[in-house]
């Protein structure tokens, strides 16, 4: 393993001699313009793994993306090699059906510090509410990026991340109605503390999210990858190409259902996602929203 090969895969030509909140912040987005969210293994017939050398082969060298133990451990390693100040975080997703957080840390993040200042950095969240560049750990602060409007909400117990984004456009009426889409414009998203974890803290997440058959990636296959204007998604056959337009109040998806056949070339063309095995989308009923 090392950054070389890393910055080719992201398209990085800079320096990496100052360890600043710039230089951060554009690996960052390189990296979610570059590396999809996916759980296509699971529907390859293939084990996700939290060991680090399988993890940077696939990514790196395999032109696949991942979940978040995959790519925000690959991302974490990135930023102590260049020698930044990096400390694992696990973090609650948010069940909008429920109306409470997961019992368990299922999410990986990292916190970085940069002259004193702490930063939350997530690579792999996916979709509408994917950060394209790390959130200044400040309690309330609103922090705007291409998606919507972000916030950092210290509870005292635990830190909450939420996201205030823009109403969907959508021209197919066919998908008016679609359960991907979300109406509500404010959203929490997770919530975390501060206290370190070690990658061993998310081995039996890994494995439940992967064998539970109420597990939402054991029900959908899922593959998102960030655009400069937007996003992409590929949700069991379900494709969607999505146009931020702040400017107008609005999100356009861009949505239609493509056949078994077409699968491989849209992961290929669209997301430069390259599959060892084949893959069997499904897209069973489970909350999920882009």
């Amino acid at each position: 393993m090392n950054l070389d090969e890393y910055f080719k895969r992201i398209g990085f030509h800079g320096s990496y001699d100052k360890l600043d909140l710039a230089t951060l912040k554009l690996i960052h987005r390189q990296h979610v313009m570059s590396i999809p969210f996916e759980n296509l293994s699971i529907h390859c017939g293939e084990k996700i793994t939290m060991d680090l050398e399988v993890i940077f082969n696939k990514m790196v060298r395999s032109s696949r993306g991942g979940w978040c133990l995959e790519n925000n451990s690959l991302f974490g390693w990135v930023l102590r090699q260049m020698g930044y100040d990096t400390t694992t975080l696990g973090s609650r997703v948010f069940s909008p059906t429920g109306g409470e957080y997961h019992s368990e840390e299922t999410h990986l993040i990292n916190k970085v510090i940069i002259d004193g200042k702490a930063y939350i950095a997530d690579v792999s969240f996916g979709v509408s509410l994917q950060l394209w560049e790390p959130l200044e750990l400040i309690s309330g602060k609103e922090q705007s990026q291409a998606a919507g409007v972000f916030r950092l909400i210290d509870k005292g117990d635990m830190w909450m991340l939420e996201k205030t984004g823009r109403k969907p456009e959508v021209p197919n009426p066919e998908f008016a109605k679609s359960s991907l889409l979300d109406k509500k414009q404010t959203q929490v998203i997770y919530s975390f503390t501060l206290e370190p974890r070690e990658p061993y803290h998310f081995s039996q997440v890994n494995h439940d999210l992967q064998s539970d058959p109420t597990s939402l990636f054991i029900n959908k296959s899922i593959c998102s990858l960030q655009t400069p204007t937007g996003f992409r998604a590929l949700v069991g056959w379900t494709y969607s190409e999505v146009t931020f337009k702040p400017e107008e109040g609005v999100d356009v998806y861009d949505m239609r259902n493509v056949t078994d056949d077409a699968l491989e070339e849209i992961l290929r063309e669209k997301f430069n996602v390259k599959l060892q095995n084949k893959l069997k989308a499904v897209n069973k009923k489970a909350c999920y929203t882009l």
